[in-house]
């Protein structure tokens, strides 16, 4: 009999359900209080994870599921600039 591996599963901090970490995005803080798209998942800071689409990053500002999952403020400059690396991430992806 074969043991089946155990999927690992996280919560997206915009729409709040649990999904596969593979259909996530992982949002890091880093040490030197730098924020930014962890694509490998293996930076070293703080995650938080969101699903690979604008609106649940859009939710995860309005509702502050980010700043909560980090534990720092994030200005909007910084959710600007995160949602420009979103979009560019899925277009590269669609082609």
């Amino acid at each position: 009999m074969i043991k089946q591996r155990k999927i690992p599963m996280r919560r997206c901090t915009g729409c709040m359900e649990m999904k596969n970490k593979k259909e996530l995005v992982r949002i890091v803080h880093s040490n030197d209080d730098e924020i930014s798209l962890d694509l490998s998942g293996k930076k070293n800071g703080r995650g938080a994870y969101v699903c690979k689409n604008v609106d649940c990053l859009a939710k995860a500002e309005k509702n502050k599921g980010l700043e909560r999952s980090l534990s720092c403020a994030i200005p909007k400059k910084i959710y600007a600039l995160l949602k420009i690396e979103f979009e560019k991430l899925l277009y590269e992806n669609q082609l």
